[in-house]
């Protein structure tokens, strides 16, 4: 972590009291913070681990159980079904019953669902599994990204949710590693690699019992002492004593008008969010967001949950597919890191559009590489600037919304790109028959084109403390 992130905390005044969020928002990256988005970075990394291995079980079992690719597109659909069910109802209960007991058993459904698909005999039964796989994993990434949003320091927080995202790329590499040696180590080795999804059902123990919940949660539930315990444990972390909280009995308005006498943290747009992520003052940012989501799903998914088989279609071994895959795969870190830079620089806006455009190009190289070589660079760029693209938008959703309806609408705005990933596996086949691999990977570029131009429609909140 930059040493930026890492520095003495903000010069801090005494003119008057401050609310705890601004007590979150002025303190230095502290190791608690640093546990915090281990925990969840941790559950992140799992999450991708088991989006990643799908393809590479598809790719396997369409040799061993001779997959078509319409079963293969079924299995791969029932996940994203789940996931388009999961991030809403996940989003919706984490402003009911609270952002750490939702991520938790999100972990807990996802990996018992996982260990049982090893087991599966048929592809039906497949099929159902990937389903219950999908509600937990469709649940678990908004949740975890508006949970580590709402304990971020704010001039920091887009970088922090992009190092959150960072993990995914680690998840995915492990899944690149265990499909190269294990799912392509013989007819049954895709089970194995199915079997290390229980991984994350223990996990959730850890989760449950070592995060806290979120400070915005607590008080909007009206848990004010428990609160106050969360954010003194972050700022004793600091090595800094509590200033004069802002007294809880006083109403929202007159809480933050007093915290904004001594605050120099800019306060996000005042939103009065009763009448929902539809409403008037949020309903364009609201369909700016979901058409970023559903464009970049169509393209993402479509591309890497077929990668491996394509790379099979055209002749190349299932060990050499998983190896050109794990390759690519690499190339996401340094997207990341690239994201994570930019985005406290250019702003979430610019940087999330930016690397959109990047897809866009790079989608298009990729349909037109004939070689090993270009094969390979053309994927790499395409992982690097994707990768980067999904960090900035994890990071610009949470921001967008008060906290009375933060996770319902990072959580609906993930359900409805869901509906795009379930699309997806059955495009690609269709796309190859109508003009082959030039023409599916054309068609990706072109979503993220668009999804590029509904980027740039959305607020700049850089540097911005969250709405209340």
């Amino acid at each position: 972590m930059s040493s930026s992130t890492t520095s003495s905390p903000a010069p801090r005044t005494t003119r008057g009291p401050l609310t705890r969020s601004q007590r979150l928002d002025r303190l230095p990256f502290t190791r608690k913070h640093g546990r915090l988005l281990g925990a969840s970075g941790i559950g992140w990394a799992l999450d991708a681990m088991d989006v990643g291995l799908i393809s590479f079980v598809i790719a396997a079992l369409s040799i061993h159980w001779e997959l078509s690719k319409a079963e293969g597109s079924l299995i791969a659909s029932a996940g994203f079904a789940g996931m388009a069910i999961g991030a809403s109802v996940g989003g919706l209960l984490a402003d009911r019953i609270g952002r750490r007991s939702v991520f938790a058993m999100t972990l807990l459904i996802y990996g018992l669902a996982t260990g049982a698909s090893a087991l599966a005999m048929g592809v039906g039964v497949l099929i159902v599994l990937r389903f219950v796989v999908g509600l937990g994993l469709g649940a678990e990434l908004p949740v975890a990204s508006t949970l580590m949003s709402e304990f971020a320091p704010a001039r920091i927080r887009g970088r922090v949710i992009v190092w959150l995202e960072a993990f995914w790329a680690l998840g995915w590499i492990l899944a690149a590693v265990i499909g190269t040696f294990v799912a392509a180590s013989g007819p049954t080795g895709w089970r194995w690699a199915l079997a290390v999804g229980l991984v994350p059902a223990i996990y959730s123990l850890v989760i449950r019992l070592g995060t806290p919940e979120s400070v915005r949660f607590l008080e909007e539930h009206g848990r004010t002492e428990e609160a106050e315990r969360v954010v003194r444990s972050f700022e004793d972390s600091a090595g800094i004593d509590a200033p004069e909280p802002v007294p809880s009995a006083l109403p929202a308005d007159a809480r933050q008008v007093a915290a904004d006498e001594v605050g120099t943290i800019p306060t996000a747009d005042r939103i009065d969010p009763s009448g929902g992520i539809w409403s008037t003052p949020l309903r364009a940012r609201t369909a700016g967001l979901w058409a970023v989501w559903f464009c970049i799903n169509l393209s993402y998914y479509g591309a890497f949950i077929w990668i491996p088989t394509l790379l099979v279609d055209r002749g190349f071994d299932l060990t050499r597919s998983f190896t050109f895959t794990l390759i690519i795969t690499l190339a996401q870190i340094p997207g990341y890191a690239a994201a994570a830079w930019l985005i406290e620089v250019l702003g979430r806006r610019w940087t999330l559009t930016l690397f959109l455009t990047g897809s866009a190009v790079a989608a298009s190289c990729y349909g037109l590489a004939d070689t090993e070589w270009t094969i390979i660079a053309a994927g790499c760029a395409l992982s690097f600037c994707n990768l980067g693209a999904w960090g900035a938008l994890y990071a610009i959703g949470p921001e967008l919304y008060p906290t009375r309806v933060r996770g319902t609408g990072t959580g609906a705005a993930a359900a409805f790109g869901r509906i795009a990933s379930m699309l997806a596996p059955f495009l690609v086949p269709v796309f190859l028959i109508a003009g082959g691999q030039v023409f599916v990977f054309a068609a990706f570029s072109v979503f993220f084109v668009l999804a590029a131009a509904a980027a740039f429609t959305l607020p700049e909140q850089r540097g911005k403390a969250l709405a209340e």
